[in-house]
């Protein structure tokens, strides 16, 4: 299953992190067809959680399909390599019968017991 998921990624050097997002919106033009709200302008964008600030870049129309594809790559990414340390957890767990150490205090850093993980 995991070489499934590792091929299954496409090429890994197009993805974009971030959101894509399409939005609709009026011009501003008082005689434009959007000014009393139908018809309304698409307007596209990428936001991208850069350093802990959100940034929100324009998206011209002739990359739209271009860019939508690299973010679904990039999430698909995400899911396939939680998915991947979720199958390497439970392998180890079944191979090396590691022992379970008492409850977890939630005044420690620690993680959270390795059940929560497989749920």
């Amino acid at each position: 299953m995991r070489g499934c998921l590792i091929r299954s990624l496409g090429t890994l050097r197009e993805m974009l992190p971030g959101s894509f997002v399409e939005r609709h919106r009026r011009c501003g033009k008082p005689n434009c067809r959007c000014a009393h709200g139908k018809l309304l302008h698409f307007q596209y964008q990428l936001s991208v959680l850069a350093k802990g600030e959100l940034k929100t870049y324009n998206v011209p129309a002739n990359q739209v399909e271009q860019v939508r594809r690299q973010v679904n790559l990039h999430r698909r990414f995400q899911k396939a390599a939680a998915m991947i340390a979720t199958l390497n957890l439970r392998r180890w767990l079944r191979e090396g019968k590691p022992t379970e150490q008492g409850k977890w205090r939630s005044s420690t850093l620690a993680a959270p017991p390795v059940r929560s993980l497989l749920g």
